[in-house]
């Protein structure tokens, strides 16, 4: 099974076009070394030919281009077979508005995120008016064949608040997935968004051979700090990275050989490559991931 990193940052990626935080001014000015990053994204492929996207992000025409991988094989034909969604956040779906130009959008979601889509941000029935969109329910805890690779989504904790008010209170509102090589038996878990890292979730990344999980803040009260929001991580669904109960704590505890933090916000510290922070990580063998980062499992 191979994974490429398309994106790595959280919504707005990095530099975000309307922020001045430390981190965004410092890949502006050059002043501390720091890279770019597009929104968050995935791509999955069981032998490098036919390929997945995990969320469609507003930069996946950029993503798509910059992965030779995923290039067209010929007239308009694509190793790109479909799009499976973590949540109906417009971070995670407004790529999909993109991809109208193929012959259809095969869509792999929960019946939560697919509700939002068409009764709360409208975004399906906008797309079902330029190409055949074809859904394939994503049930929590049921696995999913794509032929030499299954899927299988969980439950992820979140303090989200369902800003459209169709989904409240019903499962499958925010999904982590555990991906299996057929031949091998080994297996990679995708897990951008999730609150807190409970027994539940224990269990789904137990034996995992990599882990892609969110680092979006650094504190759980960043954005407070900045002033550039009144909410923490944990209200906005985020569990933050660093000290006591954080998941760089938690993580680590529980011997997963292959760490890496996707959905990295721009204020994070660990986007600045020279910072404490940054180091922290590293000392603990703990990956950022970063645009293009290709991984085998």
């Amino acid at each position: 099974m191979r994974i490429r990193i398309l994106g790595s940052a959280a919504g707005g990626g990095f530099p975000q076009w309307n922020c001045g935080c430390p981190g965004c001014r410092a890949v502006r000015d050059g002043s501390r070394p720091a890279t770019p990053r597009t929104q968050s994204s995935i791509a999955v492929s069981p032998d490098g030919r036919r390929w997945w996207l995990v969320n469609a992000s507003p930069d996946v025409r950029t993503q798509l281009a910059d992965a030779p991988a995923l290039h067209p094989t010929g007239d308009r034909s694509t190793p790109l077979q479909g799009v499976l969604l973590t949540d109906a956040e417009i971070d995670h779906t407004l790529g999909l508005v993109l991809l109208r130009e193929g012959r259809g959008v095969s869509l792999h979601a929960t019946a939560a995120t697919e509700r939002t889509l068409r009764e709360g941000s409208g975004l399906l029935p906008t797309l079902e008016r330029f190409c055949p969109v074809t859904w394939t329910e994503v049930v929590p805890g049921t696995a999913h064949d794509l032929g030499g690779l299954t899927y299988r989504a969980f439950d992820a904790p979140t303090g989200k608040h369902d800003r459209f008010g169709t989904t409240e209170g019903l499962p499958g509102r925010v999904v982590g997935y555990r991906f299996t090589d057929t031949a091998s038996g080994r297996y990679a878990v995708y897990l951008p968004g999730v609150q807190e890292l409970t027994p539940a979730v224990q269990d789904e990344i137990d034996g995992a051979d990599l882990l892609l999980v969110d680092g979006t803040t650094w504190h759980d009260d960043e954005l407070v700090r900045l002033g550039l929001a009144r909410k923490t991580a944990h209200d906005m669904g985020h569990l933050h990275v660093g000290g006591r109960g954080g998941s760089l704590e938690v993580l680590t505890a529980l011997g997963v050989p292959r760490i890496v933090y996707v959905h990295v916000n721009n204020t994070n510290p660990v986007l600045l490559e020279d910072s404490a922070e940054r180091a922290a990580v590293e000392a603990a063998g703990v990956v950022v991931g970063f645009d293009g980062l290709e991984l085998e499992v």
